[in-house]
């Protein structure tokens, strides 16, 4: 632990608190487990695979060059997380950060809307691991299997991934690391490879300012887009208690998780243009993953490796992601933010049960309540029953509340550091870069919010103020009734 950073030397007490006994696996995990883990959850194969289409159809040929200015952004929401961590390691991560800056209303507030925007972004995951692995078996024309329907798939893989998060943390992340490297590895190869074969077609093109479509306001437009294949930057923060050493470990997760995946999602995007001889509009109506007509077209028969990546992704996704993103609940039902029965650990493989339960059966919810809702509508054979299209409508839906606490978190910095550590305050690091990047977090959330979105995006923003206003409403019922919640905001320290 650095030295000025201990818990002791912030001023740190260590009373008996609500939920005290229900801890999770102290210092089970080191730095490379969580940024793996991190990285696992970004799920790199699966959000390039869906996203870069849209992405370079909407950006034009300097889709990369949207993708760094994105990496940019992240960064500055890793200073944000990394200050906070470094002297109040939480598993509530940001909604601890806001809680203890703000107040108990706006932690309560802050626990809803981290808990909902969550659920719905893993739904998608979830549901596209199904997805995914069916147009696989189209693809292939497995005989007998190519018309079981996704959701026989992802009832199977996601049994799959929940047993393994329920043993502990310890299995399933080095499980969520290992689908990573394979991924990772055959992205990689696969680019390199592209950029010697198709060299002809290298230029520095794709990363000149003047080939966004659209100038400024086609970045403005793509960078919601951009900034997804990011979200689950911020997983390390939510193992902060079951990290050795976190206060150091976090943060450098954080950075070197966020720098990783920029400079690969440039790398990526860079090999695809060059594989589609810089030809947008090929990118763009192409029927399968533009990376994996790449890899088709280099390595034939042997591109099944890039299909199986993207397998791998999904899985990795699934159980990284509901590893971290279950534990900020967790935290928040332990410190009485939410139902209490929701922050119960398991008495012997001290995972938090109940709470990964909680998570992923609200999921599954949403994903029955969104075909329900498509047979209502008629759209059950017209092909919006598609795992795809509820990737999509399911992730920006949640990506839109997830960048609501991303912003309040930026607001929160250097009011936290004022009020709590004014000896350890920078103008720089806690002040100026925080508001550079809740900036920078305003411009993808106005995008995804303004009038004039499609079907069913367009109701979207209403559903999220409908969550919001809810949120608030439930927030001032439980302090009002419970006002010691104030205190017990981020009273369980990871380290301590």
């Amino acid at each position: 632990m650095s030295e000025g950073f201990t818990p002791e030397s912030l001023g740190a007490k260590t009373p008996t608190v609500h939920g005290e006994h229900e801890r999770l696996h102290q210092g089970v995990l080191g730095l490379i487990d969580i940024a793996a883990a991190t990285m696992a959850n970004i799920g790199p194969a699966m959000s390039f695979y869906f996203g870069f289409a849209f992405l370079a159809i909407t950006t034009g040929l300097a889709a990369p060059l949207v993708i760094l200015v994105a990496g940019v952004a992240i960064l500055l929401l890793g200073n944000t997380l990394s200050e906070f961590t470094k002297v109040s390691p939480s598993t509530g991560g940001f909604i601890t950060f806001v809680g203890k800056t703000f107040g108990a209303r706006t932690g309560v507030t802050t626990a809803i809307l981290t808990g909902t925007g969550y659920i719905a972004a893993m739904a998608s995951v979830i549901a596209i691991v199904g997805g995914f692995f069916q147009m696989l078996l189209q693809y292939y024309n497995v005989p007998g299997l190519e018309s079981v329907p996704w959701i026989i798939w992802t009832l199977l893989f996601l049994a799959f991934a929940a047993t393994m998060m329920v043993r502990g943390i310890a299995i399933s992340t080095k499980i969520a690391g290992v689908f990573f490297a394979f991924e990772m590895a055959i992205l990689v190869i696969v680019s390199v490879v592209a950029l010697f074969k198709y060299h002809q077609n290298i230029s520095f093109s794709p990363f000149e300012p003047k080939n966004i479509s659209g100038g400024l306001k086609g970045l403005a437009v793509a960078f919601p887009l951009a900034v997804y294949l990011f979200i689950g930057w911020e997983n390390s923060a939510a193992l902060a208690e079951e990290t050795d050493n976190p206060r150091k470990n976090v943060p450098k997760a954080v950075f070197t998780s966020a720098i990783i995946m920029t400079l690969s999602y440039v790398l990526f995007a860079y090999a695809t243009v060059v594989g589609f001889k810089n030809d947008i509009g090929k990118i763009g109506s192409d029927s399968l993953p533009p990376f994996i007509s790449v890899s088709l077209g280099i390595f034939g028969g042997f591109a099944f490796l890039a299909f199986l990546a993207g397998m791998t992704s999904t899985l990795g996704a699934l159980i990284a992601g509901t590893n971290s993103q279950a534990r900020l609940i967790f935290n928040a039902g332990r410190e009485g933010l939410l139902p209490k029965f929701i922050g119960k650990v398991h008495s012997t493989r001290r995972t938090p049960m109940n709470a990964l339960l909680f998570f992923l059966g609200i999921s599954l919810a949403i994903i029955a309540v969104w075909g329900v809702g498509h047979v209502i509508g008629g759209h059950a054979t017209s092909g919006g029953m598609s795992a795809t299209n509820f990737f999509f409508e399911s992730s920006t839906f949640g990506t839109i509340l997830v960048l609501l606490v991303y912003a309040l978190s930026n607001l929160a910095l250097p009011f936290y550091y004022r009020k709590n550590h004014p000896e350890l305050f920078n103008w720089f690091r806690h002040a100026v870069l925080p508001i550079v990047g809740f900036l920078a977090i305003g411009i993808p959330l106005y995008y995804l919010t303004k009038p004039g979105q499609p079907n069913p995006y367009d109701w979207f923003p209403y559903a999220a103020l409908v969550v919001l206003v809810l949120a608030v409403i439930y927030a001032v019922f439980l302090v009002s009734r419970d006002p010691g919640i104030g205190d017990r905001v981020g009273s369980i320290v990871a380290d301590e």
